[in-house]
């Protein structure tokens, strides 16, 4: 495993969420309430559309694109009948530090 680091420790709190990148790779990171931090691939696994705008309830990340909402626990889609999940990354905290294995990372070119 090859753990990248995100941001700060203190940058999600419980109950929160927040963007962030890594190399080309977008990563969300959710706190839900009562639970423990998480770390899902930054798309909708249905319309492939970044997360970045995505709302949170706690427990249920909604995308904005076309309101599917997903429970973070599992990543399951709940709002509809179908098989797409959140893509989780494995997470951990070092130091002050929150890390997510997201596999290899590539820097973006930079621009021409």
């Amino acid at each position: 495993m090859a753990f990248t680091s995100i941001c700060d420790a203190s940058a999600v709190k419980e109950g929160g969420m927040g963007f962030f990148v890594a190399g080309k790779k977008s990563v969300l990171l959710v706190w839900p309430e009562g639970g423990e931090l998480k770390a899902f691939r930054g798309r909708c696994p249905h319309a492939d559309v970044p997360l970045n705008e995505a709302t949170f309830s706690g427990k249920v990340v909604t995308c904005p694109h076309h309101q599917w909402g997903f429970d973070v626990a599992s990543g399951k889609c709940v709002t509809h009948l179908v098989r797409n999940t959140l893509h989780p990354y494995p997470v951990r905290v070092e130091g002050s530090e929150i890390q997510v294995d997201v596999g290899p990372v590539r820097t973006p070119a930079p621009p021409a």
